[in-house]
């Protein structure tokens, strides 16, 4: 309890730019709370799904519709009579498509990592410059004024870095993720390839 009564005094300590960096913080946390849900569940397959036979596909029946495996599946599905070359295409376009839905939201983050920190700054000179206001011609009129000046530039930077630092790692994070589900969909692409050309090697030689 002492600790909630003391973040909410800090939170009025900072003055009004608290407001926009509170923002900036709900915004984040929804960012990854999100995001965390969208990997988590559209983004982890059975290590199967990368051998270079489809034997284990019958797998993929047991994933969501939106899973990004079960996406990407779809131009290798057996009994279709398209060209290698068309099913290339297509799992390439489809691949771009997943990149753009599982990196979705992530640019608001790195937005977030520049911003916060820009409007603790933005304290901080608000803050001073209520500070050096209280000094007249006779010297200092009001000293718990100045110390409340500098206190609420102080509490601004403190929180503007705490949420560019919370945004920093949760950004760095999912984007490392992304590249490796990325390089994961791209193996599997590979491995389907290259087990269809195996078929048709062989039907060419049975030929």
């Amino acid at each position: 309890m002492q600790e909630w009564t003391g973040f909410i005094a800090a939170m009025r300590t900072g003055g009004w730019i608290m407001y926009p960096l509170s923002v900036l913080g709900v915004l984040a946390l929804t960012i990854i709370i999100e995001r965390a849900y969208v990997f988590s569940r559209f983004a982890s397959a059975p290590a199967r799904l990368f051998q270079p036979t489809s034997a284990d596909d019958g797998r993929l029946d047991k994933l969501t519709p939106h899973h990004a495996f079960r996406r990407m599946a779809a131009p290798w599905l057996p009994g279709s009579d398209s060209p290698l070359w068309l099913r290339e295409a297509s799992a390439q376009a489809i691949a771009s498509q997943i990149e753009r839905d599982m990196g979705r939201g992530l640019w608001l983050l790195e937005t977030i990592v520049t911003a916060a920190p820009l409007l603790g700054l933005l304290g901080t000179i608000v803050g001073m410059m209520k500070s050096f206001q209280l000094f007249g011609g006779n010297g200092l009129v009001d000293p718990g004024g100045v110390t409340g000046g500098v206190a609420q530039s102080l509490v601004a930077t403190a929180i503007g870095l705490i949420v560019a630092v919370f945004a920093l790692f949760a950004f760095n994070y999912f984007s490392r993720r992304l590249e490796r589900l990325m390089d994961e969909l791209e193996s599997f692409a590979n491995a389907r390839l290259s087990a269809l050309r195996l078929q048709h090697e062989a039907r060419g030689k049975q030929g």
